[in-house]
């Protein structure tokens, strides 16, 4: 992996909408690796990892979410390797548990 990794969280109504599915096409879409999971505070947790101008466009995007979801804060943060690594061995963009 070649790039920037960036930690993401978004708070709304980002649960029970399809917004981790949202996620993950549009990760796959982009070609990004990382992951994405429900917490159990009602936001949900997202690691996007590739080239610096296509996870910017990433997260952009995470500001507007499906249309039944309401984004009402996307926090972006550097992300760890150990971050990225949470997904299982093989897989390019993952569901996680919730936490």
């Amino acid at each position: 992996m070649s790039g920037v990794i960036r930690h993401v969280t978004i708070s709304g109504r980002v649960q029970g909408v399809g917004y981790r599915a949202w996620v993950d096409a549009q990760a796959n879409a982009r070609g990004l690796e990382g992951w994405v999971r429900n917490r159990r505070d009602g936001s949900v947790e997202a690691v996007f990892a590739g080239a610096d101008d296509v996870v910017a466009d990433m997260i952009k995007a995470c500001g507007r979410g499906p249309f039944s979801a309401r984004v009402d804060r996307v926090q972006a943060d550097a992300g760890t390797a150990d971050l990225l690594n949470l997904r299982g061995a093989g897989e390019r963009f993952a569901f996680l548990p919730t936490v």
